[in-house]
């Protein structure tokens, strides 16, 4: 592949994309979020990421409503103007389970939410290295389990991190009898790969996340390396899960971790969609509205949402 683009990020080595739209994306990115920034102190990286993610921030959609409660953590509850469904979306934001927020994903999720026509409510789990696994699971499973006994049919959403936990719960609720999770839909998903073969090696400098800060994400949350739930793809048995939608980014040390999952989940017949998107990199949501690619990997995920909630007018 030509790699000639690479030329515009002197601090970035190996494969890039050739979209237009997502390497200005990634210019914008390192503007604010430096390559090396696992580097830096946690506060540094959180004030980085803040920024970053209100770079990209956009304007809410006509007529949506959100408000935040508390529900054993703070979670942000977003009601779009035409529900069509009484299933609700719960979604993980990603952050390597060290930086992120309600605010990093207010517009993401609000857009999801819109489209879909479903209600959906963000959790604002407990960070790393300050509370350390599996103060995140348990954060994002006490408010599903809470939605679960108020008989809410539930859509586990999450990105990057967010959707190492949405699998993560949707194990952890098939393995304690839950009924009512309905479907999962992870984004670019840290899953528990060897770090060492596939995508792991082959995109281990791919712009925007590298197998090295893969490792120091793990590091930093001190999960047990035998966890399941931790890493969702060691699971003995996938049968009787919800039914999924995977979504990968090709230039993504992340990517085999999402295929091999829905791989594992089709072999125990469970329903699943897996797509690859061919010229994005890890956190593409961002660039959903400056690069074509991201703008059809979000429609297709939305149209993926509001077909297992069940709200597809």
């Amino acid at each position: 592949m030509d790699n000639s683009a690479s030329e515009n990020f002197p601090s970035r080595t190996g494969p890039f994309p050739q979209e237009a739209g997502i390497l200005e994306f990634l210019k914008i990115c390192d503007a604010f979020y430096p390559p090396d920034a696992v580097d830096a102190s946690i506060k540094q990286q959180r004030a980085w990421y803040d920024a970053l993610c209100a770079r990209f921030d956009r304007p809410l959609p006509a007529g949506l409503t959100f408000q935040d409660e508390m529900l054993f953590v703070p979670i942000r509850r977003y009601r779009p103007a035409n529900i069509r469904t009484q299933t609700m979306l719960l979604y993980l934001h990603g952050g390597g389970f060290v930086v992120g927020s309600l605010q990093s994903h207010h517009a993401i999720c609000a857009e999801i939410a819109d489209f879909s026509g479903t209600e959906l409510m963000c959790v604002d789990y407990r960070l790393a290295p300050e509370h350390v696994w599996p103060a995140q699971s348990d954060d994002c499973f006490a408010v599903l389990k809470q939605l679960l006994g108020a008989s809410r049919k539930i859509v586990l959403i999450g990105d990057s991190a967010g959707g190492n936990l949405a699998a993560g719960l949707a194990l952890r609720s098939r393995d304690e009898g839950l009924s009512g999770v309905i479907g999962q839909v992870l984004i670019y998903p840290g899953l528990g790969g060897d770090l060492v073969s596939g995508s792991y090696q082959d995109m281990a400098h791919a712009p925007g996340l590298t197998t090295a800060d893969v490792a120091y994400y793990r590091a930093i949350l001190r999960a047990p390396e035998d966890e399941p739930v931790a890493h969702p793809l060691l699971a003995a048995d996938f049968s009787g899960l919800p039914p999924a939608y995977v979504t990968v980014a090709h230039f993504d040390p992340l990517r085999d971790d999402g295929r091999l999952y829905a791989e594992r989940l089709r072999a125990a017949g469970v329903a699943v969609t897996f797509r690859e998107e061919p010229q994005m990199v890890h956190a593409w949501l961002r660039a959903r509205h400056m690069s074509a690619g991201a703008g059809e990997g979000f429609a297709a995920l939305c149209e993926a949402v509001s077909r297992l909630a069940g709200s597809r007018p």
